[in-house]
């Protein structure tokens, strides 16, 4: 195999594949990338965990000859983020030796052969649809701060999607709070199996949307495998396994009888609640809620740290009465809302409480209470 590239596609590609690819690997290979070159002047770039593979095709490429070979990933990155910008990188495969070169460096590296390298085989994939890059990277945004990381509950260790009659629902719980978010259905999502994806997937899907965000993504998914498409011909598809479990029917915890309505604005109480929670302890991660009729105010107590309480202006109608939440999980919440009021319907001190920007918003929250 010998190839020419420029050194921005390159860096480019492997930022995406090799972030894949695991620092400690007992099976040498799934440290490499395999690295094709075709004799039509493209090249592809594929890494794998064997859950996970990405694979990306790079055109603007000289081929001299074609060919195929699997190099260290986070080796050749590093390389690749040291040559001087703008340069032309060759590839030259021989003699059981990646020749990287460019500018007046030169580097010879170890490789082991292509037949090695696995690939996960998907199968097929009934369900098919296009969905709006911005939309899929909200739908994430929006949801997968809740995904667990209890490894025992592995069920939870991802986004869950489903369909109903007209939405596709993507919703992400740990146990203490729940995230959903709902986006009317794409075409051809109909009858789509319910699937878990798990959280690596998630990430590395959410960095390759950053530099999508104006094209549309297609998903085509079994029951088992799901495959994204971002970018077309010369783009990246991203395929992983599917966690195998059954997610919680979480509609149970959706509360629909709160009561009691608090209205404030999300930017002045996030900040409120980050400022009390500055003493907090790892024990005492709790912040304590006091509404009133027209202001919340919060306080923290921490016995090695002494207190701190702050008032925050808010539209509250009903008796009040005292509620503790954990302050990063309510952090998290309030950080996704981007409109100037949120809604928090209550019940009382040990009941979930329903978060929401209004009864329109497509995200929507669950929030456990705290002891304090």
């Amino acid at each position: 195999m010998k190839a020419t590239i420029e050194r921005s596609t390159l860096l480019r590609c492997l930022s995406h594949v090799q972030s894949i690819v695991e620092r400690r690997n007992t099976i040498p290979i799934l440290s490499n990338v395999l690295i094709e070159a075709s004799a039509g002047g493209s090249l592809r770039i594929m890494a794998t965990d064997l859950d996970l593979q990405v694979v990306e095709s790079l055109g603007a490429v000289t081929v001299e000859a074609a060919g195929a070979i699997t190099v260290s990933a986070h080796l050749l990155y590093d390389i690749a983020r040291k040559l001087p910008e703008g340069s032309q990188v060759s590839l030259d495969a021989a003699d059981n030796r990646l020749i990287v070169k460019a500018g007046r460096s030169r580097f010879q590296l170890p490789t082991l052969p292509r037949d090695d390298f696995p690939m996960i085989a998907e199968g097929e994939l009934p369900t098919s649809f296009e969905i709006p890059a911005a939309t899929l990277a909200q739908l994430i945004d929006r949801t997968r701060f809740a995904i667990s990381t209890e490894e025992t509950r592995y069920y939870l260790n991802g986004i869950f999607f489903h369909v109903t009659d007209e939405e596709l629902k993507a919703a992400a719980t740990d146990g203490h709070r729940l995230a959903r978010f709902t986006i009317a259905r794409p075409d051809g999502a109909q009858g789509m199996p319910d699937v878990i994806v798990p959280r690596k997937c998630v990430g590395e899907l959410r960095k390759l949307l950053e530099e999508a965000l104006d094209t549309n993504v297609l998903v085509d998914l079994s029951a088992s495998k799901i495959r994204f498409t971002l970018g077309g011909e010369n783009g990246v598809v991203l395929t992983s396994k599917l966690i195998d479990g059954t997610f919680p029917d979480y509609t149970r915890v959706i509360p629909t009888g709160n009561d009691k309505l608090l209205k404030v604005d999300p930017k002045s109480f996030f900040q409120g609640v980050d400022r009390v929670a500055t003493i907090a302890t790892e024990k005492t991660r709790a912040v304590k809620m006091a509404l009133d009729q027209d202001r919340v105010t919060l306080s923290v107590t921490s016995p090695d740290n002494g207190t701190a309480a702050e008032e925050v202006p808010a539209d509250y109608n009903s008796e009040g009465f005292e509620i503790g939440f954990n302050a990063n999980y309510l952090k998290d919440i309030l950080g996704q809302i981007e409109g100037d009021t949120v809604e928090l319907h209550l019940a009382d001190a040990a009941a979930p409480t329903l978060i929401r920007q209004d009864e329109k918003s497509p995200a929507l929250y669950v929030l456990m209470p705290m002891r304090v």
